[in-house]
């Protein structure tokens, strides 16, 4: 039973590995071009998500700190 599981380890990371190996190499593209203005990335909506999971993740940590 272990040497059929080693064997399909073996077998799934030796297929995703070669799996990834025909996105290496992109001909078409040509990269970004000097003239071009740099694209608008908004991030305001998801800091402040991250801030205020934040926060609250701290509050209940320090509420259940409390409590004991």
């Amino acid at each position: 039973m272990k040497k059929n599981l080693l064997a399909l380890t073996a077998l799934s990371l030796t297929l995703s590995a070669l799996s990834g190996l025909p996105a290496l190499a992109q001909p078409s593209s040509t990269g970004p071009r000097p003239d071009a203005a740099p694209t608008a990335v908004p991030i305001d909506g998801g800091a402040t998500l991250l801030l205020a999971g934040g926060v609250a993740y701290g509050l209940r940590r320090l509420r259940q700190r409390k409590a004991r």
